[in-house]
């Protein structure tokens, strides 16, 4: 393959990804995940200098589209001419991800009502609901240090969330990660759902009915397809993003710009 013609795989690819972030800035804003300007979700691009692509610092989350995204280095710095900032010190909790997960190729952070509550609660997330054990023994947990400002916290956050698909920021929020922004996507979507379920549970003062321990790691198991059973439902978030993105097209299309 030729110089040129690598050179273009590189750009439609760089593009591909742009338009899947973006969506998914769209899709949380969509459904009311946002904070403000805070919070990120960050993606790994291809290639050897360790580049990602982040929201513009100062936009909504609404107003994200795949033309204005950052491409920013692993300390969080602009790499291209932009006309947006970037908020470096918000990348410490994604950079550290990133770099210690090779598999993280997505990091999404939240800051909401209901992932703060159950990231408030002691006994942290319980196994509820069916979309709560998707996460049963797969969900790590990070003590407060304060605003993550601190480099040195990087490790801590590295340890506490291990191999795990999401991670609990006790006092602070939700995390999930993914192979692709999709996939980091529709975790926290039902991480969020899990974390709403259980409010709503514990909120109606009627003693909760908590299922067998073999039970929810069955589940869990059935949820990753590494379960055995009648049957196998391998399509089912490739359907749910399919569709996502015909949702975008028909309320956000200006995404893809």
């Amino acid at each position: 393959m030729s110089a040129g013609a690598s050179a273009v795989d590189a750009a439609a690819e760089e593009l591909r990804l742009r338009r899947e972030l973006a969506a998914v800035y769209r899709l949380v804003a969509h459904f009311r995940m946002t904070d403000l300007i805070f919070t990120h979700i960050s993606l790994r691009l291809p290639g050897p200098d360790h580049h990602f692509l982040i929201n513009p610092y100062g936009l909504l989350f609404e107003e994200i589209t795949a033309s204005n995204l950052v491409r920013i280095d692993l300390d969080g710095n602009a790499v291209e001419p932009s006309p947006y900032p970037v908020n470096p010190a918000g990348f410490v909790i994604h950079s550290a991800v990133h770099a210690a997960r090779p598999d993280a190729h997505c990091v999404l952070h939240t800051h909401t009502k209901a992932g703060c509550a159950v990231a408030a609660q002691q006994g942290g997330l319980l196994p509820l609901n069916q979309m709560s054990m998707e996460f049963h023994n797969r969900v790590g947990y990070h003590d407060y240090e304060g605003v993550a400002l601190n480099l040195d916290e990087q490790a801590r956050l590295v340890a506490d969330i291990g191999g795990h698909p999401a991670l609990i920021l006790r006092n602070h929020g939700l995390l999930t990660v993914g192979e692709s922004a999709a996939q980091a996507f529709l975790r926290m979507y039902y991480l969020e759902r899990a974390c709403e379920i259980q409010v709503t549970a514990q909120a109606g003062g009627a003693a909760l009915v908590v299922p067998p321990e073999e039970v929810c790691e069955y589940t869990a198991q059935q949820l990753a397809g590494e379960a055995a059973a009648d049957f196998q439902d391998d399509d089912a978030y490739d359907l749910a993003w399919a569709a996502m993105l015909r949702l975008l097209d028909r309320i956000a299309p200006d995404y893809k710009d």
